[in-house]
């Protein structure tokens, strides 16, 4: 965020600002929010871009239009370019079966983002996110920089995301966000949303269970009395029972995690993670005979 904030800071040398961030890891993990979180505290323009706002069914519109898409970016500048799932459209060029017009639409895209189109003094950041990384083009994953991977959250996360998404409801003094962050092993940020949303259903249908119940009831007695003899109704205040630890336990039975945290997916992750990412051995593992 430092050159999108502080261009004076970057002008030459190899304090060169950065081009491409990459951001890959399981579903769920905020990758979306985080790119939306990174524009708004760099102050800068947001160009969401998806398969629909490049392709045409006109023969090359779509190249004009990746020309349009950073011709508006670099006068609109400082501007990030998020492309969610950017495995789907800057995929390997390799890929069997795939068309022509895909081909081009990556190169023309690659030529404006660091090729010989582009300019060292604008300020244009393309930010990518996507759960399969190992699906991207070479060239693809040359130009992004910095390749930082988002995985699932840790212990003392998950309770926090939980104290966060459970701040504006009324809980029990007695619930235990330790308890609950030990619980959810494996959850994704995304999970621990759906459980918290379970878990507050819960209140919502035993009042309505007791409502349906009092009716009943009611419709019993007045089955004898005349209209006249009926009491007035009189405004009752909803009132909601607060969250307790029971409700949250409850739901975690009905909403699992979405990630295989020990799957086949995340160990690809892992691994890609340490010969490209950020932080990683770069490492590969020898084949070898012996066992």
């Amino acid at each position: 965020m430092l050159p999108l904030r502080r261009p004076d800071l970057f002008k030459g040398g190899l304090l060169k600002p950065c081009r491409g961030i990459l951001l890959f890891g399981p579903p769920g993990t905020g990758k979306t929010m985080l790119a939306k979180a990174i524009a708004n505290e760099a102050q800068a323009s947001f160009i969401n871009v998806s398969m629909s706002t490049i392709t045409s069914k006109w023969f090359g519109e779509d190249e004009k239009n990746v020309r349009a898409l950073f011709t508006l970016a670099a006068k609109v500048s400082p501007t990030i370019i998020f492309v969610d799932e950017v495995d789907s459209m800057l995929g390997q060029r390799n890929r069997a079966g795939e068309h022509e017009a895909m081909r081009k639409i990556k190169n023309e895209f690659m030529t404006h983002w660091d090729g010989l189109l582009s300019r060292s003094d604008q300020r244009i950041l393309v930010l990518a996110a996507t759960n399969r990384p190992f699906d991207l083009d070479e060239a693809i994953i040359r130009r992004f920089e910095r390749r930082i991977m988002v995985g699932l959250p840790s212990m003392e996360s998950r309770e926090l995301i939980m104290r966060r998404l459970l701040s504006k409801e009324k809980v029990d003094e007695r619930l235990n966000f330790k308890e609950l962050a030990t619980m959810t092993e494996g959850y994704s940020g995304s999970d621990l949303k759906n459980l918290c949303t379970t878990a507050a259903y819960r209140p919502v249908r035993e009042l309505i269970q007791k409502e349906r119940k009092k009716e009943l009831e009611k419709l019993k007695r007045e089955k004898g009395e005349t209209p006249s003899d009926l009491p007035k109704k009189k405004e009752e205040t909803i009132t909601l029972r607060p969250l307790s630890m029971t409700d949250l336990k409850e739901a975690k039975n009905q909403v699992a995690a979405s990630f295989a945290s020990e799957g086949v997916c995340m160990s690809e992750l892992r691994q890609w993670n340490e010969l490209y990412g950020e932080g990683g051995s770069r490492k590969k593992e020898q084949l070898t005979y012996f066992l």
